[in-house]
C-alpha cells in the first residue's frame, strides 16, 4: 500500500533523528554534543475518504492538507429511504 496523496503527490519525507547530551551553552555548560544520528521517516497525515469523480462516488487515499484547501468534492448526504406506507 502506497503512501502517496492522489491528488497532490505528497508522499513519505526521510530525515534524521539527533540524540544529544551535555548541558546547552545557554545554561553555563560547554555545549550539545551529538551522540548518535538515526534515520527516520516522515509518514504524510493521510486519510481514505468518499470523493465525487466523474459523476460518481469514488474511496481514495488524501492528504489533510488537500481536504482542507477543498482541492476534493465530497458526496452529499446519503439519503434514508423509508418504506411507503400502507394506510
Amino acid at each position: 500500500m502506497s503512501r502517496v496523496c492522489d491528488i497532490c503527490g505528497k508522499g513519505v519525507r526521510k530525515g534524521n533523528i539527533i540524540t544529544r547530551r551535555g548541558m546547552p551553552k545557554s545554561s553555563g555548560g560547554i555545549g550539545l554534543h551529538t551522540t548518535g544520528i538515526t534515520r527516520r521517516r516522515f509518514l504524510p497525515n493521510l486519510q481514505k475518504i468518499r470523493v465525487m469523480e466523474n459523476g460518481g462516488i469514488a474511496v481514495r487515499k488524501v492528504c489533510t492538507a488537500c481536504i482542507k484547501s477543498g482541492k476534493v468534492a465530497k458526496p452529499g448526504k446519503r439519503v434514508k429511504r423509508q418504506a411507503p406506507r400502507l394506510d
